[in-house]
């Protein structure tokens, strides 16, 4: 799995994406977790497949921008649907994808270093919704650091946007 390889995943997601795919949760807020995680993944060793996966299911299935509960199941489920058909990963693998997408807004900081970055990679784009991240709500020790916090939540409070998105996604985020 790769960022470009993810264009069919994601716009299979966005077939049935419910708010506004450039919204809180949309694209944008996947592709920071995406650049998140994988900035993380070299340091903690997680599985980059898992996290580039996570990145794009875990908020695929929200009905609102508010609280929705098991919205990050339903992100899982989807992740199911489409697990031999547009990606594939062994039993354990998906396990670790389906638990991460599935727990992500629970408040958890321990289990398998693959999920917490997962978990981490979320968290430090809060400040999209003007939160900053604190460290003690964070797993890893490269996401706990002040220096990552600061940088994260720095592109997430001016809605950075990867380039990949445009130039992989082929998802226009300029109007």
């Amino acid at each position: 799995m790769d960022i470009p390889k993810l264009k069919p995943i994601v716009q299979a997601v966005l077939e049935e994406y419910a708010l506004p795919r450039l919204g809180m949760h949309g694209v944008t807020h996947w592709a920071r977790v995406l650049a998140n995680g994988m900035w993380l993944a070299e340091e903690t060793g997680a599985d980059t497949n898992v996290v580039q996966l996570f990145a794009v299911f875990h908020d695929c299935r929200r009905i609102n921008e508010g609280t929705d509960p098991n919205h990050g199941r339903r992100g899982a489920e989807k992740a199911a649907e489409l697990r031999g058909v547009l990606f594939d990963l062994d039993d354990d693998r998906f396990a670790l994808l389906h638990d991460a997408c599935a727990g992500h807004t629970d408040g958890l900081t321990t289990g398998d270093i693959t999920v917490q970055t997962c978990w981490d990679a979320d968290r430090l784009d809060l400040g999209r919704v003007g939160i900053c991240p604190h460290p003690r709500y964070l797993c890893t020790d490269m996401a706990q650091r002040r220096e990552t916090i600061n940088g994260a939540d720095g592109r997430a409070r001016f809605k950075f946007v990867p380039d990949f998105v445009n130039d992989h996604w082929g998802i226009e985020t300029v109007s």
